[in-house]
């Protein structure tokens, strides 16, 4: 892991021309040991721990004397390797090309009865004798959203001082721009302004004739002003003591209170009285109610049962008095005896 003083290897280029020249130019034999010179190997790789046994052992000189011989013992093996995955000059045969090679850095694991399993950890460019690494995508991401960012507060910062408000037009993002007067329309305009100038005599009259006017029409009386402030004088007069409302408002804005004025309730108290008074006066007296005059029952042509139970029903004689029948009274009907 790089630490805060060395670079990132993604943001790195490699190059050695004196190496490139010692081995005879960047070729397809070549591309991986000029690899091998840069800061992005890997000294722990497969790669390195075959270099070095053909070091001392001139058996496998030959693994390491062409790219497909040492591609193809790689593949025998299990771990992190460095493998062309691109080869420009496709195989050797194009010898003068200006591609690009690619190399991947990646780990081998072995699957009894089936094919290898390849986890890609990351891609490197050869061009020419320049050595790049590829960034995450991560990198790529967070680069393009960063540079996104920046360009919006940019124009944010720009486009803030653009509007411009006005009444009429409200907002708008460029300044108003006056209308072009023609010149045949300045001259006209010119022509008639000059034509209709007076003369400095006409003009001296003109101002006193429209003073002389002015004056008289502010000594004429204004009939329809006089009329009504007279009618307003009228209305304050008769309806001055008189309230829209039975109940009035009192108190200061923010406070008003409901209450009813002594005048108002001194009023309604009075024509209480006046109409009681004039209810009393109009009542005429009533006659004096006659007494009822009874009914007699009238007992002839009832059957004789009918009458002996009409005199069983008499009141029964109080012992001592003789059994003497007391005399009826007569009524008096009209004031007569």
């Amino acid at each position: 892991m790089a630490t805060g003083e060395e670079p990132l290897l993604d943001e790195i280029q490699w190059r050695s021309p004196q190496i490139a020249q010692g081995m005879g130019g960047i070729h397809t034999n070549t591309v991986l040991p000029y690899f091998y010179e840069s800061p992005y190997y890997d000294r722990t790789s497969n790669n390195a721990i075959l270099s070095s046994q053909a070091l001392y052992n001139p058996s496998m000189f030959h693994i390491v004397a062409t790219r497909e011989a040492f591609e193809g013992r790689l593949r025998t093996m299990a771990g992190l390797e460095f493998m062309v995955t691109h080869d420009p000059s496709n195989g050797g045969q194009n010898i003068n090309n200006s591609g690009v090679w690619v190399i991947r850095k990646q780990n081998r694991r072995k699957r009894p009865g089936q094919d290898d399993e390849i986890t890609s950890l990351s891609l490197y460019f050869v061009v020419g004798e320049s050595v790049y690494m590829a960034p995450s995508v991560g990198n790529i991401l967070g680069g393009r959203l960063l540079s996104t960012v920046t360009s919006l507060t940019k124009f944010l910062a720009t486009a803030s001082s653009l509007p411009i408000f006005t009444p009429s037009l409200g907002y708008t993002y460029l300044p108003p721009v006056a209308k072009a007067v023609s010149t045949a329309t300045s001259l006209q305009t010119t022509q008639a302004s000059k034509e209709s100038t007076p003369l400095p005599d006409t003009q001296l009259t003109l101002k006193s004739s429209k003073a002389s006017h002015l004056s008289e029409k502010a000594s004429l009386p204004n009939d329809h002003s006089t009329g009504l402030l007279a009618d307003s004088f009228r209305l304050s007069t008769t309806y001055g003591a008189e309230y829209m409302d039975e109940n009035p408002l009192v108190g200061e804005p923010g406070s008003f209170i409901l209450q009813k004025s002594r005048e108002a309730a001194a009023q309604v108290q009075a024509q209480s009285q006046a109409a009681v008074k004039s209810a009393v006066v109009a009542k005429p007296s009533a006659p004096p109610t006659p007494a009822p005059i009874p009914v007699p029952i009238k007992t002839e042509g009832l059957p004789a049962e009918v009458r002996k139970g009409k005199a069983g029903e008499k009141t029964p004689v109080t012992p001592g008095t003789g059994g003497k029948k007391r005399k009826k009274s007569k009524v008096v009907v009209g004031g007569e005896k």
